[in-house]
């Protein structure tokens, strides 16, 4: 799209120096995340407005809980998709996690404005690519939206897709958010939710988009053969 800034440059400009070990840790944890998730079986269900727009090639902002982001990195592996990773430490191995397994990341958090996390999500939007955020990230509250997702649908015009994920099956950490690694050979579910539109950031807004996040995560767990 003319007029949008070469992201890959820009954010190449200001990469932070990686430790030693970062490429080899990122590559075996990569790897081990492709040998478990190999195991699991996956059973997708997705809202008849979401399968149409999707079709029609209409351009997202997908948003998941953050605990329950493992499955999903995997189900849309290898498809660019732009994602938002924290400039926290952890974040470093995880950016280039994601990037082994065929996304493209933009390092900062959903807080809105000129973060330039944000900026580097609208001009990955810009060049056609869809966006993804766990809009409760990087460090909670868990389960509650923040503000950054409602604007970055306002400032790209795009709808938002609640993604919702459940294995029986896991392992809970003691994390923030309790996240969530399915098990070897778990049934995994996905659930994707009809698309919603947002005109603005409000608490209105956010408490909509609550509830679309806690009824597709609600409609994966009863797919799993559990409950939240």
């Amino acid at each position: 799209m003319s007029g949008s800034p070469d992201v890959g440059e820009d954010a190449a400009a200001r990469a932070p120096e990686y430790p030693f070990w970062l490429e080899p840790a990122s590559a075996a944890a990569a790897f081990a995340v492709g040998l478990l998730a190999r195991t699991w079986r996956i059973e997708v269900e997705r809202a008849p407005e979401y399968e149409a727009a999707s079709e029609a090639g209409e351009r997202f902002v997908y948003a998941f809980w953050h605990s329950h982001m493992l499955p999903l990195v995997w189900v849309r592996r290898g498809e660019g998709v732009a994602v938002l990773v924290s400039r926290h430490r952890d974040g470093q191995l995880i950016t280039r996690v994601i990037e082994r397994l065929g996304y493209t990341s933009a390092r900062g958090s959903s807080t809105r404005g000129g973060e330039t996390g944000v900026r580097e999500l609208l001009a990955w939007a810009a060049k056609g690519r869809h966006i993804a955020v766990t809009p409760d990230g990087p460090r909670g509250p868990a389960r509650h939206v923040k503000e950054g997702l409602a604007y970055l649908a306002v400032r790209t015009r795009r709808r938002i897709v609640p993604i919702g994920a459940w294995a029986r099956s896991s392992w809970v950490f003691r994390s923030w958010d309790r996240f969530r690694a399915p098990r070897p050979f778990a049934h995994v579910a996905v659930v994707y939710g009809a698309p919603q539109a947002v005109a603005g950031t409000g608490e209105a807004e956010r408490e909509m988009l609550d509830r679309a996040l806690d009824d597709v995560t609600s409609r994966a767990a009863r797919l799993a053969g559990d409950a939240p």
